[in-house]
């Protein structure tokens, strides 16, 4: 009879606290964060995004397809991503086995040496020979192992989107260094070729000394500006060898040339879609990681809630123990003992209420990082949108202006061979030329980078 009210006992009492264990811990939900008007002078329903496309498709290059994947195969920061998933994932089988009790085996032997007082005179020393197991097993009644696994997931999944953000920022930063090297070969092309042009000029300017239609004066200025032209190229090839190198690394390769095409070859996206900014919540990963860490710290509060309740937990033992070796694994030696207790926190120093005020912080700091991590990838797309819009303008100029100074080089040489014009005019007239076609190379790296750019703040690159 006796067995059996505590019986009934112990199944109120379980239940009453599991009932209460709903009230301890609270349920996560996501954070409410505004995310209308996020990208700046951009209003749209559609949810077409290019953060959907997989990288191949928006980078049709194939010498650039080479290098995306050699880099994700290799690059040494994404195999530091993939290592720590392997961390987490161990943490979180250790939250899960959390919920098993624990099981040990013990061997002992133990021999002591009495006073005559503790041995009543009959017994100087004694000797203990014990073998046996043990087992502990703590109940959650409070949802502090649950939450302390839902933490440990969302630690798993927070690297894992860490790994995907390292890896959309990876692909991002081999095709800008993939358009930049395009672009430094672009210039470098053009600057040898204006030290071309200055070389025909200088011959020009020494056959019409010749004939007293100009001065020396201006065959040392054509002379200067053909050399101030020449001076570039050391710099520009040292550009070029600094970014290969910079791009081997990425590659997780040592410094060496790189394959690549044409910048005249490369493709611009005709159709940037940004979808509407709510979508950036699940494609960009250092978005979704930063929500990641508000929840793994919203679990750790109710963990620190759960410590102001008391702990069930249930103990049991079985074994072995004799005086001596030989009676050891005598029948009679066998001993067992099981046995439940509730703990509750009375005093202790304060310790269970910092550990709530701190997590309880943290959350908050966590929350704030969030929405700091969402602007800035609102700003992000906003600016690279705009960068695009700007780089498309500036090309539509830049070729009028080309196509008037090209123009004018040729009327200018053309009226200085016939003693009509002043040999400054051929100079300014070539050297606005140059400044003009170097810039047009870059206007045209700036249109590409821009998109590279909103393909990753949109978060594509990780699929």
């Amino acid at each position: 009879m006796t067995a059996k009210i505590f019986k009934y006992i112990f199944f109120t009492v379980t239940t009453t606290l599991a009932l209460a264990a709903c009230r301890v811990v609270q349920p996560y939900e996501t954070p409410d964060l505004q995310t209308a008007n996020l990208y700046r002078e951009q209003h749209t329903d559609d949810t077409t995004t290019i953060a959907t496309l997989q990288w191949r498709e928006l980078f049709t290059d194939t010498a650039l397809q080479r290098l995306v994947s050699d880099g994700i195969e290799n690059n040494p920061g994404l195999q530091i991503a993939y290592a720590r998933i392997q961390q987490a994932q161990a943490y979180y089988s250790q939250s899960k086995a959390a919920f098993l009790p624990s099981f040990d085996a013990n061997a002992g032997f133990s021999a002591s040496r009495l006073s005559d007082a503790q041995g009543f005179g009959i017994r100087n020393s004694a000797t203990q020979y014990e073998l046996g197991v043990s087992s502990a097993w703590e109940a959650d009644i409070w949802g502090k192992l649950k939450s302390s696994k839902k933490a440990s997931l969302a630690s798993l999944l927070q690297t894992e989107a860490a790994a995907r953000a390292v890896q959309t920022r990876l692909v991002a930063d081999i095709a800008t260094y993939y358009y930049l090297l395009m672009a430094l070969d672009q210039q470098l092309a053009i600057t040898q070729q204006t030290v071309s042009n200055w070389d025909t000029i200088v011959q020009t300017m020494r056959l019409l000394k010749q004939s007293a239609r100009v001065t020396e004066a201006a065959v040392v200025q054509s002379e200067a500006q053909r050399y101030a032209a020449e001076v570039t190229l050391p710099d520009l090839m040292q550009s070029i060898k600094e970014t290969e190198n910079a791009l081997s690394i990425l590659l997780g390769s040592a410094p060496s040339a790189v394959n690549r095409s044409h910048l005249e070859n490369q493709q611009a996206a005709s159709l940037l879609k940004t979808g509407v900014p709510a979508q950036l919540l699940a494609n960009r990963p250092d978005v979704r990681e930063a929500e990641l860490n508000f929840r793994y710290y919203f679990e750790l509060t109710n963990v620190a809630r759960t410590y102001f309740y008391p702990s069930l937990s249930i103990t049991g033992s079985a074994g072995l123990s004799a005086l001596s070796l030989s009676d050891l694994f005598d029948p009679a030696s066998f001993a067992a003992s099981i046995g439940a207790g509730l703990t509750q926190p009375i005093f202790n120093r304060r310790v269970n209420k910092t550990r709530l005020e701190v997590a309880k912080a943290q959350q908050q700091e966590a929350l704030f990082g969030f929405r700091n991590t969402l602007l800035n990838a609102g700003r992000e797309v906003s600016d690279a949108l705009s960068l695009y819009e700007t780089a498309s303008k500036k090309m539509d100029i830049r070729s009028r202006q080309m196509m008037a100074l090209r123009n004018s080089v040729d009327y200018s040489q053309e009226l200085l061979e016939n003693g009509f014009a002043n040999y400054t005019e051929i100079i300014t007239a070539r050297q606005s030329l140059l400044q003009a076609e170097l810039g047009a190379v870059n206007d045209r790296l700036q249109q590409l980078q821009a998109i590279v750019n909103l393909y990753r703040s949109l978060g594509g690159g990780w699929r």
